[in-house]
């Protein structure tokens, strides 16, 4: 359609009809998924929203059942997303109650005093302090937690940063502010000197002998990246250009002519170079970096995705293109929202659409069948195979809410 409003003036009008068209339906599916995401937030309350973090994921009509790692539990990133959500809908008081469960869990953690993030807490209502998540372990009689929900990774915490930064944009609410600042003071301990940098991966284990992470992730500089861009954009402190500098030389650094952005380096600081494409990494710096500003080395990266790892539908996690990622396929429509292509982003919020749940009214993390990511469980390396489940699942449901409201969750809108 919009081939022929460039080629035919006199068709202008209706294209415009047709855009305007898709761009109400759009919003018309952002805000049914809302719905949804505003129910699983005031159920059992009595409809009352109180300072909470939401569940990652739920069980589903024949879906395959939820372990035990993760009956109760709220991953930091997925409920950064969530709150980010609510900002597009305009439901200002549902976000600050993840917003607010965030700042209580990076002031009152049971074991660190440095303003850390936990990689995920206990879903549900905060009352004092945050709990983290876990099971009774019945054979060995013990309470067992996740050694990775325990840990903290740095593209965590710069997810919960946006967050909070999205909450001051929209509320003017110092405390917001504060804490997204607090939080980036944080990741700017991760930062390495000039001639190493970016920041490395966080901390991981058990306090309190967690260590720090060596290797780098690309998407985690792409994150800390959209923090420090924000804040020295209202904040006269240096520190900020100099986080943005560092993780923007980083994130450059790692895009390879053929294999787009990579995923980062290994233990020894060596770029990781691998057939495999992931699509997240692909997506995210064109979202952060405006086009006026992004590096020429940056560029044909979204034809690389269309020729890698497009299925049917939408785009496949990785390269095997073994299945519909619905996630990775809201956060390509928001990207094409982004780009001023709407009929591709339409298109793409079309299809992922055929997969809500009609129970909970989220989306499925899968179209179907597990999704395989090239990836492993933890962050060491050292669990198995890292897979997506047909699971009703709170960070894609809120990555098609933004596609389809437009917004942006690394700068502001």
């Amino acid at each position: 359609m919009l081939d022929i409003c460039r080629s035919a003036l006199s068709v202008a009008t209706v294209c415009v009809l047709a855009v305007t068209a898709s761009h109400a339906a759009d919003g018309a599916a952002g805000s049914t998924l809302c719905t949804a995401l505003a129910r699983l937030q005031t159920e059992g309350a009595g409809g009352t929203v109180l300072t909470m973090f939401l569940p990652s994921y739920l069980s589903s009509i024949g879906g395959p059942p939820l372990p035990e790692a993760l009956q109760n539990t709220a991953f930091v990133y997925d409920n950064s997303l969530a709150a980010m959500a609510f900002l597009a809908c305009g439901e200002i008081d549902r976000a600050r109650s993840i917003g607010d469960a965030l700042i209580v869990a990076g002031g009152k953690d049971r074991f660190y005093m440095d303003g850390r993030l936990r990689n995920a807490y206990r879903a549900g209502p905060i009352t004092e302090n945050p709990a983290l998540p876990g099971w009774w372990d019945d054979r060995s009689k013990v309470w067992a937690e996740d050694e990775y929900q325990v840990s903290t990774a740095a593209g965590n915490v710069a997810w919960a940063a946006l967050a909070l930064l999205q909450l001051h944009e929209k509320t003017k609410e110092a405390k917001y502010l504060e804490a997204a600042e607090r939080l980036a003071i944080w990741l700017d301990q991760l930062r390495g000197d000039d001639l190493s940098p970016g920041v490395v991966g966080g901390y991981y284990g058990f306090e309190p002998k967690a260590v720090r992470i060596a290797w780098k992730s690309t998407e985690h500089n792409i994150d800390t990246l959209a923090v420090a861009r924000w804040l020295s954009m209202i904040s006269e402190n240096p520190r900020w250009e100099g986080l943005a500098e560092s993780t923007l030389q980083f994130v450059t650094s790692m895009r390879d002519d053929k294999s787009g952005f990579l995923i980062g380096t290994d233990l020894t600081g060596n770029a990781v170079h691998s057939t495999d494409l992931w699509l997240d990494v692909q997506v995210w710096p064109f979202l952060v970096v405006p086009k006026s500003r992004r590096p020429a080395k940056w560029a044909d990266t979204i034809g690389l995705m269309d020729a890698k790892l497009a299925v049917p539908g939408g785009y496949d996690f990785n390269g095997d293109r073994d299945g519909l990622w619905i996630e990775g396929t809201a956060q390509a429509a928001l990207l094409f929202q982004q780009e001023g292509e709407p009929k591709r982003a339409s298109e793409l919020i079309a299809s992922i659409l055929e997969n809500v749940d009609p129970q909970s009214g989220l989306l499925y993390a899968t179209s179907g069948p597990p999704l395989s990511t090239g990836l492993t469980v933890g962050a060491m390396g050292q669990g198995g195979a890292f897979m997506y489940q047909h699971w009703p699942h709170l960070g894609a449901t809120a990555w098609a809410v933004m596609a389809a409201m437009d917004f942006n969750p690394f700068r502001p809108n």
